[in-house]
């Protein structure tokens, strides 16, 4: 007996079919799902990250305040919950020197991230953060494999409790969005940042890596930094010095 087989579906088939499964994302009553706004978003404006790996100690200011800022909980399950932002040792075998660098999503100007996104949900706003639009993430995970810096976690399990200004949905993939929602309010911070001068050595920096007079971009023309993968030719927004 001959088995009759389904043709192979298209890309438009496959995205039209992948969009319903998006009303399977859960998300705590009253949270709203991420959405691609730019109200806070300045003509020329590029948003970056520099770290001074030299400055930063074995302290996790950063990390305790991106995750308490934008309600990431639970890491001590990390299957089921994410990292926003983790703490890397950096260890030269020649000298046995070591370091702790902070690694997060680097809102790379061709972020490959969006490139594998069959939906379009990961994107690349005119200021340079990278985002997940949750109303259009099917959980595919293209993006997670196709990040070289393994930046983006899958939410596993229903999550309550949310940050209203974070939201975090059952099935979608997420990642740092460097305090989009305090750029969106004209703040020109973020959580890492604040804490890391608050209460750790001062060694982030947080700014438009298009001003030349913004703190950022003199550190940058003074000392200089280093892109994470600077061959992949992604142009991050997060720069570092000492590595």
């Amino acid at each position: 007996m001959s088995q009759k087989t389904s043709a192979p579906l298209s890309r438009r088939q496959f995205i039209t079919g992948a969009a319903a499964a998006v009303a399977s994302v859960t998300v705590a009553p009253g949270v709203f799902l991420m959405r691609p706004a730019e109200a806070g978003t300045a003509e020329g404006v590029r948003w970056g990250l520099l770290i001074d790996s030299n400055r930063c100690g074995d302290c996790n200011a950063c990390v305790t305040a991106c995750h308490e800022e934008n309600g990431v909980r639970g890491m001590d399950r990390p299957r089921t919950d994410a990292q926003w932002i983790r703490k890397v040792e950096l260890r030269d075998p020649e000298t046995g020197y070591s370091h702790s660098l902070p690694v997060m999503c680097q809102h790379c100007e061709h972020p490959p991230c969006e490139d594998v996104c069959p939906t379009g949900a990961s994107f690349r706003r005119a200021d340079g953060i990278v985002l997940v639009n949750k109303h259009t993430c099917i959980g595919c995970r293209y993006c997670m494999m196709a990040c070289p810096y393994k930046a983006r976690s899958f939410i596993h399990e229903t999550l309550t409790d949310q940050a209203a200004h974070a939201p975090r949905g059952k099935g979608t993939v997420e990642s740092c969005t460097l305090c989009v929602h305090r750029i969106d309010r004209g703040e020109r911070t973020t959580a890492c940042v604040e804490a890391c001068h608050e209460q750790g050595n001062g060694a982030m920096i947080f700014g438009d890596l298009n001003d030349p007079d913004s703190a950022i971009s003199r550190e940058l023309a003074e000392h200089g930094g280093t892109a994470i993968r600077a061959d992949l030719g992604l142009n991050p927004g997060v720069r570092y010095q000492g590595i």
